[in-house]
């Protein structure tokens, strides 16, 4: 895998394991090369039909093929409906929803590591939505400023972690 250090224009290849993964600034770029196993492949391996899972479990088969077909997020399951599924498939309850916990620890992440600036920024308006700011158009302005900075001007956070940032906190 070959990193790079846009300020030095520098490459590095590196070798990450999974375990590494959550420790990497950029874990965007990397997420699309983590091994995925979801119910359809478990269903593959353990050569068990969605009707069969449906029956074992009591699961209705319509849901089933709304968690197959990616229609429902799993993540958003009840424990109750995870814990059929999984005592069914003898797998835990996490390895069913271990694509949607990276998921939510990746997203989690674009938070925290920041520059300096973006971080001064994103703090000042988070507090000024809080105590209802009347400067809270210019604390836009300025996250605003501060995240076209760090992603176009100095290469700091991925164009994917500026849209998240943006999305969550500029576009409401």
């Amino acid at each position: 895998m070959i990193i790079a250090d846009f300020k030095s224009k520098k490459f590095f290849k590196l070798k990450l394991t999974k375990k590494h993964l959550t420790l990497f600034r950029y874990t965007d770029t990397l997420y699309s090369e983590v091994t995925k196993m979801n119910i359809n492949q478990i269903l593959a391996q353990k050569g068990i039909t969605k009707y069969r899972l449906a029956k074992q479990s009591g699961v209705p088969h319509a849901t089933l093929n709304d968690i197959c077909s990616g229609k429902t997020n799993i993540g958003k399951c009840s424990a109750e409906t995870l814990y059929r599924i999984a005592r069914v498939l003898d797998v835990s309850m996490e390895t069913l929803i271990k694509d949607e916990i990276a998921e939510a620890e990746r997203l989690r992440s674009y938070e925290y590591g920041l520059p300096e600036y973006l971080q001064h920024d994103l703090d000042a308006y988070k507090k000024g939505l809080k105590e209802s700011s009347t400067l809270i158009d210019c604390l836009w302005g300025e996250l605003y400023s501060s995240i076209n900075i760090a992603e176009i001007s100095d290469g700091l956070i991925t164009p994917e972690h500026a849209d998240y940032l943006r999305q969550k906190y500029l576009w409401r």
